[in-house]
């Protein structure tokens, strides 16, 4: 049977969110700055480098760790792409600015380095970097993924391609972007807009970014809405930032919090409560207008207890409202509200239904933890151990922390047909890289917990990936201590 010690969940309704949000110590912020300016066969740009330098000083005078690539070539760009998602994946933001050419060819975005030679869409494909390259660069990182786009200009290669083969699509700008769940991506114009250079030696929408980047205690949705209103201001009206997808639910503040305020919570309930009262009134109008996270935002400050804003009543109200809007986050609340009869008489059937609409859209949390109430046999539900590690790998497949050292753990005790100690072991490492502190700490002080095949595979995992060069014996030593630690990203 199962090894209860082994589960990091300590009943369904408290998911452990600590597990997403490093503490201060372990929190590190990266950050790939692009600038494409000396074009070799097309027009150079005036400003891209110079804003791309721009946007890398404010990112490092606020803490991230930068990596910035000027007038690169394909190759040496998608080399720079490559070393940055895997340090991404221990970041708990990841964000990539590119300031160069950029162009839609048949519904999909390219964005040119400097020694591309076009003379056919087939060309751009194969010579530029697509948006979803970018995308998935920034995919692993655990908390927030945003990708910036200062790159909506006229097409640079004239009648050599057909910007227009898709249907309805305009032959200027970008198109519109339809990124994964927590993941945001910016433009600098809207799409089908043109992005303007300025009159000065910086671009307007770059000036608005690193202005606004570097204020202390700006909620980061409100940040872009902040630099959104600075360009249409700059440019009378005639460039609009947009942006698409949508930012994880945990409240983030890229020059950190603001003088006096108190640090980042682990609960979510408590990181909302902190947001400032003049800041709660633009979330209120963004809510007003839609904005599912917002909604979602304020119903976390009005579930905290130990803030003058607690009523159960109203985040019952802002959750249904981001329920009925598709928020898979808000589903999963609201479930919980149900379960626990707060704010709401408790309906189990209304509580399971709404789990499982949020695992419907692959929200991992949600899957999670009908896991586990199939497992116990919860909520009504007939016991379902097929069913429940049916769910369990499917939330370890989409990076849940503790999914992944729980699926591990099932491996290793025998539990999942077809799979074995290599298995446990790929599981058991992808738990590390998704920063669950837990797993750290558990194979520190009892890794004996899990079988000597499974921590050799571990030890061959480790090694793999450049992190330990000892013995293959499941001795987890100081040397294999070192590189689970080096794994999980920090430096000693």
């Amino acid at each position: 049977m199962l090894h209860q010690f082994r589960f990091l969940f300590s009943g369904v309704l408290f998911a452990a969110l600590t597990l997403l949000w490093p503490d201060a110590a372990l929190a590190k912020r990266v950050a790939l700055v692009i600038g494409m300016a000396k074009y070799q066969h097309i027009e150079s740009l005036d400003n891209t480098a110079n804003d791309a330098r721009l946007i890398a000083d404010t990112l490092r005078g606020i803490g991230f760790d930068v990596t910035l690539v000027i007038d690169a070539g394909y190759a040496e760009l998608s080399k720079s792409m490559d070393s940055f998602a895997f340090d991404a994946e221990t970041a708990e933001l990841a964000l990539i600015y590119f300031a160069g050419h950029g162009i839609e060819v048949q519904g999909e975005n390219y964005l040119v380095p400097i020694d591309a030679d076009v003379r056919s869409n087939r060309d751009v494909q194969r010579q530029s970097v697509s948006l979803d390259n970018l995308l998935a660069t920034v995919d692993r990182a655990r908390v927030m993924r945003i990708v910036v786009l200062d790159s909506c200009r006229n097409n640079p290669f004239g009648d050599a391609i057909d910007a227009t083969a898709k249907a309805n699509a305009k032959p200027v700008g970008l198109a519109p972007a339809n990124p994964e769940r927590g993941t945001l991506v910016a433009y600098a114009a809207r799409d089908g807009q043109v992005a303007l250079d300025g009159n000065g030696a910086n671009s307007p929408f770059a000036l608005a970014l690193a202005d606004r980047m570097k204020v202390p205690g700006l909620e980061i949705s409100l940040m872009f809405r902040q630099v959104r209103d600075e360009v249409l201001a700059k440019t009378f009206n005639q460039q609009e930032p947009h942006t698409y997808g949508s930012l994880s639910g945990v409240p983030f503040y890229l020059a950190g919090p603001a003088e006096g305020d108190a640090p980042a919570s682990g609960d979510l309930r408590v990181a909302w409560s902190g947001v400032r009262p003049d800041q709660e009134k633009q979330l209120i109008a963004l809510a007003e207008l839609g904005d599912t996270r917002s909604m979602v935002g304020l119903a976390y400050m009005r579930l905290n207890p130990e803030a003058g804003r607690f009523d159960p009543a109203e985040a019952f109200g802002l959750l249904s409202r981001a329920a009925k809007a598709g928020s898979p986050e808000a589903e999963f609340e609201l479930a919980k509200l149900y379960e626990r009869g707060l704010g709401v008489p408790q309906n189990y059937p209304e509580a399971l239904r709404l789990y499982q609409a949020a695992a419907d859209q692959n929200f991992a949390d949600a899957i999670n933890d009908l896991g586990f109430l199939y497992y116990q046999g919860e909520l009504g539900l007939k016991q379902d151990p097929a069913t429940a590690l049916k769910l369990f790998e499917r939330a370890a497949d989409l990076r849940h922390p503790q999914a992944l050292f729980n699926f591990s753990a099932l491996i290793d005790d025998g539990l999942i047909k077809g799979k074995g100690p290599k298995d446990a072991a790929k599981y058991l490492y992808a738990a590390l890289r998704s920063g669950a502190k837990d797993v750290l700490d558990l194979l520190e002080d009892r890794p004996n917990m899990f079988s000597v095949e499974t921590r050799r595979e571990l030890q061959k995992k480790l090694a793999a990936e450049g992190f330990y060069s000892g013995e293959i014996d499941g001795n987890f030593g100081p040397g294999t201590q070192k590189a689970a630690r080096l794994a999980f990203g920090l430096t000693a």
